[in-house]
């Protein structure tokens, strides 16, 4: 897939909370050329106020008919059908402990600011998604397993820290250059 990359219009980003899934999918969309759509966008109102289970996941499955789009977050009910239509899938497979460090250092940075891509949701961790960083491993990232096993290996890339992502992106977005 890495000589292919030139031809990747539709990339779906999945992984752990805290593992800069919206970061890497703003810098891939910058490198490809390519719109953003951030679930959790799609997902929240101003103040964290939930659309809808329903109302998000037709939401998501109308947007994945666009010829071309980076898509960050996991939302399980809607991947199958992200997974089939990507032409790259990028898995954040981070360790618990970098999990939950990626989750602080986020909120340590931007306490209490506006997070840019869900406007009017401020940064916060309350009890339920500290829970959710906690269990991830255990209770969710099973369901990324089951969904992207049936996934052309061709087209999955599993990184396991950021260093190994960031060394990507970096040869990634060289050689994209050079191919345009």
């Amino acid at each position: 897939m890495e000589n292919n990359l030139e031809k990747v219009k539709r990339i779906t980003i999945v992984g752990g909370p805290g593992t800069g899934k919206t970061t890497l999918a703003k810098k891939l969309g910058k490198i490809f050329d390519l719109p953003v759509i951030h679930i959790d966008a799609i997902n929240y109102k101003p103040n964290w106020e939930e659309v809808g289970r329903e109302n998000r996941d037709k939401l998501i499955l109308e947007k994945i008919k666009d010829e071309e789009w980076i898509i960050d977050g996991n939302y399980s009910a809607t991947l199958k059908e992200r997974i089939e239509k990507s032409d790259l899938i990028i898995w954040l497979d981070y360790s618990s402990f970098d999990i939950i460090k990626g989750v602080f250092g986020r909120y340590i940075k931007n306490f209490h600011k506006e997070k840019q891509e869900i406007p009017g949701c401020k940064e916060r961790i309350d009890w339920k998604f500290f829970k959710y960083v906690v269990t991830y491993r255990k209770r969710d990232r099973n369901k990324i397993v089951e969904k992207i096993k049936n996934a052309s290996d061709d087209k999955v890339y599993i990184f396991k820290n950021r260093k190994e992502l960031d060394k990507w992106v970096e040869n990634t977005a060289c050689n994209h250059k050079i191919l345009k």
